[in-house]
């Protein structure tokens, strides 16, 4: 492709870049190849183009622009960056990471910026520089790759002969082009060159210092390749510049974000949307996303002065909120879709990553005006996924969650073991099939029922607040939250796993014992402060 421009009977242009993204830019905006320039990588390095980016460095970049791009690249070779020697050895690292094309100027290593004092700049010897062509043909292993000869003798005040006769010598050591540099701010030493220029070997120019010069002046004067060398680097510096003086001088970006490029944009670039595509082809099929519900509107009683400005969910124990250890352990067992309901105090609530639904009846409504809330601002697709649901005032461990979800069962509940200790009008007691033993988990136990108080029945356990609905259950539960919370605007939760049974639904029983804490009262708040992952029974 690169050879084709060369030899590409019409003036053809190719632009800087100098890394992954601004190569895609290129690429994106047209372009038919790209000048990897040295001062432009050096650069974005933040060192000076004195080969102060050691040549693997440059390698580097070049292999991330590769890789971003389908378009040949030349790389902008300096001097080779050493001898013969060194000049085969970057051919060759060259054509691995695909490169089309190196062009290096007879100058001495290390090299200077041809516009920083360039006359004063010495030459390489003619037959030492003809070698290092020859080297790099001959070590090449693709016919194609090209290798250009850049003519430093215009920037070194060496006159017009000087550049032929240099010029004459590359192109018979094997350069497949040369490039004629000039400093002067009008093309007349390029013109003057292509006027006396008598071999098929293409002509290639860099007009950074000539810019006003029309391009059908280049065309009619026989150039076959133009670089826009540095334009990419120097376009970017300024549009950084000017951003990062904004955001210092106002302390805000309300200004700067409607005049830069969105996320979204950087993403894209990025290939971002081709990574995700290629998850769903190599990796392994996940299971069904799972999304949790936190109900957290009530205030809480039995508090006193902790629930004057702040809900329940939101006391501080262990040096964060409730809440936010709940959202912290839903996180470590990977569900990362939580919606908490909020009601009293709710502008309180400030967690980050977090989808907030609102009760705005809590004084009036119970749990199930709660979940229903929360069911409604769900995504659309929330019904194709696994549902938890959880209390805003319950601490529980790892385990616990993990071992819900870990159920196969369509409907299921966490059970406390260890309930004994608990006051029966606070604890929602439930009766099972069958009570605790040790091969529990070797047989399906089902709720039968649960009610707060003993009431003469038989107890089987405490259940934690914790409800797992799979995709499955998903309509048969929305359709008994919307019924169950008309008819009785305060139902609970219990009234609706309740309702479950009755209409003949299997709700499995998962035995843990302890390692959870319903947050209830004052010594709750202070048994809080020391509840791990492992926690302590409720």
């Amino acid at each position: 492709m690169f050879r084709d421009l060369l030899r590409s009977p019409e003036l053809e242009f190719i632009l800087e870049a100098h890394n992954g993204i601004s190569a895609k830019i290129g690429e994106e905006a047209g372009f038919k190849g790209l000048w990897a320039s040295g001062l432009c990588i050096s650069g974005q390095y933040g060192v000076r183009d004195n080969n102060e980016a050691s040549w693997t460095q440059v390698l580097d970049m070049l292999e991330f622009m590769s890789d971003a791009t389908t378009v040949p690249i030349m790389l902008d070779g300096d001097t080779g960056y050493g001898n013969f020697n060194s000049m085969r050895r970057l051919v060759r690292k060259l054509e691995q990471r695909d490169v089309a094309a190196v062009c290096i100027e007879d100058k001495l290593f290390p090299k200077t910026n041809s516009f920083i004092a360039g006359q004063s700049q010495p030459l390489a010897d003619v037959n030492e520089f003809c070698g290092k062509i020859k080297a790099g043909k001959d070590g090449q292993t693709n016919a194609d790759f090209s290798i250009v000869a850049r003519v430093e003798a215009f920037i070194a005040g060496w006159g017009l002969g000087e550049a032929l006769s240099r010029a004459h010598a590359y192109a018979d050591a094997g350069a497949d082009a040369i490039l004629m540099h000039s400093a002067k701010t009008i093309p007349d030493e390029i013109l003057s060159f292509m006027a006396e220029w008598d071999r098929d070997c293409p002509v290639v120019v860099v007009p950074t210092r000539y810019h006003d010069t029309p391009t059908d002046v280049l065309r009619d004067a026989g150039v076959s390749m133009v670089i826009w060398a540095n334009q990419m680097l120097r376009a970017a510096v300024d549009a950084m510049q000017r951003t990062a003086r904004i955001i210092a001088a106002e302390q805000s970006l309300a200004s700067v974000e409607p005049r830069i490029v969105s996320v979204a944009e950087i993403f894209r670039l990025q290939g971002a949307h081709e990574l995700a595509e290629a998850e769903k082809q190599y990796l392994p099929a996940e299971g069904k996303k799972v999304r949790a519900i936190v109900l957290a509107a009530g205030a809480g009683a039995g508090l006193g002065k902790l629930i004057r400005d702040r809900p329940k969910a939101l006391i501080e124990v262990d040096g964060k909120p409730i809440a936010a250890h709940i959202v912290d352990t839903y996180n470590a067992v990977g569900v990362k879709d939580i919606t908490m309901v909020r009601g009293y105090r709710k502008e309180a609530f400030d967690l980050p990553s977090v989808r907030y639904a609102d009760n705005d009846d809590f004084e009036s409504t119970g749990e199930l005006v709660s979940l229903a809330t929360a069911l409604r601002a769900l995504p659309a697709d929330a019904e194709q996924s696994t549902l938890v649901s959880s209390y805003g005032d319950v601490l529980f461990g790892k385990y616990v969650m993990q071992t819900l979800l870990d159920s196969e069962a369509d409907l299921a509940v966490c059970v406390d073991t260890n309930w004994s200790g608990r006051d029966d009008v606070l604890a929602d007691l439930v009766e099972c099939s069958a009570p605790y033993t040790r091969d529990s988990f070797k047989k399906r136990v089902e709720l039968r029922s649960v009610s707060s108080g003993r009431s003469g029945r038989t107890v089987h356990g405490e259940w934690m607040g914790f409800l797992k609905i799979a995709e499955s259950a998903q309509p048969t539960v929305r359709r008994l939250v919307d019924e169950l919370s008309v008819d009785n605007p305060r139902a609970d939760v219990p009234d609706l796993l309740n309702a479950l049974v009755a209409d003949g639904h299997r709700v499995e029983i998962i035995y843990i014992s302890g390692q959870w804490l319903d947050v209830d009262s004052l010594s709750d708040v202070a048994r809080a402060d020391t509840f791990g992952d492992e926690g302590p029974a409720a």
